[in-house]
């Protein structure tokens, strides 16, 4: 019963997730597919930042590189010529064989996953390695957004551009359009969030997430214990790198374009900016996170355009000062409380119902 009532809240969530698209119009089932796929590079930070005390501010990059695998497969798709109009433009006659890779649809799927995971372990591999942590592996990270945004930017022949990839119409010949397959992407990235959940609650509840958490409250300890924590890092670097590539790769699905600015600094850091106010050491919270800033973010821009920037900074500026562990955190210090209180009234009717 106890394991139940640990459970209940992710039985209680999805439940909400699955019932949406009877209950919302087309326009808000797209912003919560979108969500979703946020919710997924969420509890990938979780795990990396929570969990392993590793924390990241170029996750921007490696969803960027996932959506980037799929819409380079939608653009060809789209394009009646087999070649992007933006190098149609240029005057390119012939296809160029980094972009004849994602011509087909399931090697494009593999690179979403393969591309992030390699770039997360060369980083991580040479960082950790050499014992970089801390402030220095978040500002290195940082520096990689830089690099890789200023090299998209500049390859406009390859990648776009500034303006990114869009103008997609179909996947798998089916069109994006239509609302059946609208609701299957949207199904198909709830499918992905829960199978990403539940691998991570059962990768914090396992012998690896203790050695995770013994790696971020003590890495030396766990050296001198006999363990090689740079592979547990780089791991779960490299996991948390291919479900931001999954999240980008969903993203660019629903929303039906990616570019740069999509994957810079700003980003990267609004990722770990949902997963803190919902609750860093909680997967839960991280999904909690993901949605209720985005959600918010959404409804203050559509209802208060001119000042909804101050409503959200205030927001990131009551977390950081008065709630650090989250919303999550937030409510478990609420729970205790009222479970000590009551235990107290307990004890006091007993002392007072048994006074000689």
């Amino acid at each position: 019963m106890k394991r139940f009532s640990q459970f209940s809240p992710y039985l209680v969530m999805f439940a909400l997730f699955i019932a949406a698209p009877f209950f919302l119009q087309e326009f808000r089932l797209g912003l919560l597919a979108k969500f979703l796929c946020f919710a997924i590079v969420a509890v990938g930070i979780c795990l990396i930042w929570g969990y392993t005390g590793i924390l990241s501010l170029g996750h921007g990059v490696f969803f960027g590189l996932g959506a980037y695998c799929m819409a380079m497969y939608l653009k060809i798709e789209a394009s009646p010529s087999g070649i992007p109009d933006f190098m149609e433009w240029t005057g390119v006659s012939e296809l160029p064989w980094i972009w004849a890779m994602f011509s087909n649809p399931f090697s494009a799927i593999a690179a979403a996953v393969i591309v992030p995971v390699f770039l997360a372990f060369l980083l991580g591999y040479f960082t950790f390695r050499n014992n970089i942590k801390g402030v220095y592996f978040s500002l290195i990270s940082q520096a990689v957004v830089v690099v890789v945004v200023t090299l998209f930017i500049g390859s406009q022949d390859i990648t776009g551009g500034t303006n990114g990839l869009t103008n997609f119409f179909t996947v798998f010949q089916y069109a994006l359009a239509d609302p059946a397959i609208k609701q299957i992407l949207y199904f198909t990235t709830v499918f992905f969030l829960g199978v990403s959940v539940m691998f991570a609650l059962f990768l914090t509840r396992s012998r690896f997430g203790r050695l995770l958490q013994a790696v971020r409250d003590g890495e030396n300890r766990v050296r001198f214990f006999g363990y090689h924590s740079t592979v547990f890092k780089v791991f779960i670097y490299c996991l948390s790198a291919a479900m931001a590539g999954i999240a980008g790769m969903l993203f660019v699905l629903q929303d039906g374009m990616i570019s740069p600015e999509m994957m810079g600094i700003i980003p990267s850091v609004e990722m770990v900016l949902w997963v803190a106010i919902g609750g860093r050491h909680s997967i839960f919270g991280a999904v909690l996170g993901a949605l209720l800033t985005n959600g918010l973010k959404s409804y203050l821009s559509e209802y208060y355009p001119d000042i909804w920037l101050y409503f959200l900074g205030a927001l990131f500026i009551i977390v950081v000062l008065y709630m650090p562990k989250g919303i999550v955190g937030l409510f478990e210090k609420i729970r205790t409380q009222l479970s000590s209180s009551k235990k107290k009234g307990a004890a006091a009717y007993e002392t007072d119902t048994y006074l000689p």
